[in-house]
């Protein structure tokens, strides 16, 4: 109970400035764990989707890869599915690898969405404990001024409590969203560098059954026909 009148103190110490940083933590930390809970879990189902389709694009089964990306809903699947759908149509490196990365368009912003926000509302929550802080000294510097002399030593002091507190909770408030802007970046940046390195290894699969194939077409015609 002492640790729950000792915070009810500090808010109540901290002035009207203390809601709106309030405000912005719950939404920070709202948008925090969506963003944190969404790219675990795509990461986790990519890396799943990867050891599935994987094994098929080094076989050089494009038909079965085909099928496996037609059934996933992963970001992974998505990727691949628009370069097999090329793929299978004009068979051309430079066309394939333009349809995948027109499908990296697509998905790269759903996976940056909402957090950058993180970065705003750090900046906003630090601003607003200096708007606080301005707050109470504009308070002080008043009761300094116009009161009388045996109610200044109190107002003096909740005065400066009131922008000493302001300033703590926006600080305190913007230094873990700042971390959580961080974090989610990187978790956002390996997601889409696995996402590239799934291209690769697919256009350099490509690329190594094209000559195969062209082999085959100048020694059998008609076998390359039918394969």
């Amino acid at each position: 109970m002492d640790f729950v009148y000792s915070i009810l103190h500090f808010f109540q110490g901290g002035g009207l400035f203390m809601l709106p940083i309030l405000f912005v933590a719950a939404v920070a930390l709202a948008i925090g764990l969506e963003r944190y809970v969404t790219l675990t879990r795509l990461a986790i189902a990519n890396r799943r989707a990867w050891g599935e389709i994987e094994p098929t694009l080094t076989g050089g089964d494009f038909d079965k890869a085909r099928e496996l990306c037609a059934e996933g809903a992963t970001a992974i699947a998505r990727l691949l599915r628009m370069g097999l759908a090329r793929q299978g149509a004009v068979r051309k490196r430079e066309d394939v690898e333009i349809a995948m990365e027109e499908s990296m368009m697509e998905i790269v912003p759903q996976l940056e969405k909402r957090t950058h926000y993180l970065a705003t509302f750090a900046n906003l929550a630090t601003l607003l404990g200096l708007l606080g802080t301005v707050s109470g000294l504009i308070h002080a510097f008043a009761a300094v001024a116009t009161v009388n002399p045996a109610e200044k030593a109190n107002l003096l002091s909740a005065s400066i409590s009131e922008a000493m507190n302001c300033t703590a909770f926006g600080l305190m408030t913007a230094v873990p969203i700042v971390f959580a802007h961080a974090f989610l970046q990187t978790k956002t940046t390996e997601l889409i560098n696995g996402l590239e390195t799934a291209s690769v290894k697919f256009l350099n699969a490509l690329a190594t059954r094209q000559p195969t194939r062209a082999h085959l077409a100048l020694a059998h015609p008609q076998a390359a026909a039918q394969g």
